[in-house]
């Protein structure tokens, strides 16, 4: 299954120049790093970065991340998908930018 990571622009860059990251403040505070299914992903964007531009989303295959991939109960109970380790740049299968509409952030096509 594919499951998505939203950045921030100067996070994507961190990344990219070091090839992994513990990922965005709240991913270091939690202790692992959030991601979303595509159905949550839409949320996700509206709850944690509303109006927020300059967004890149990641698409990573969750089978590839091993037993670090933990799905975890989160908001209403629903299982998110939780990173216990670094998010590296190797394990990514594509990134788009993620531009701010008019309703909101507006998604790829590509999304399964």
């Amino acid at each position: 299954m594919v499951i998505y990571k939203i950045l921030r622009a100067d996070e994507w860059a961190a990344l990219r120049a070091q090839g992994e990251t513990a990922g965005a403040p709240i991913d270091v505070a939690d202790g692992y790093v959030h991601f979303s299914t595509a159905a949550q992903a839409a949320e996700t964007a509206a709850k944690h970065f509303a109006g927020a531009e300059g967004l890149v989303l990641l698409a990573l295959e969750s089978e590839a991340l091993g037993d670090a991939l933990k799905w975890e109960p989160s908001r209403g109970g629903a299982l998110f998908p939780h990173l216990y380790g670094p998010l590296r740049l190797a394990d990514v299968l594509w990134h788009a930018p993620l531009p701010l509409g008019p309703k909101g952030h507006i998604f790829p096509d590509a999304m399964a």
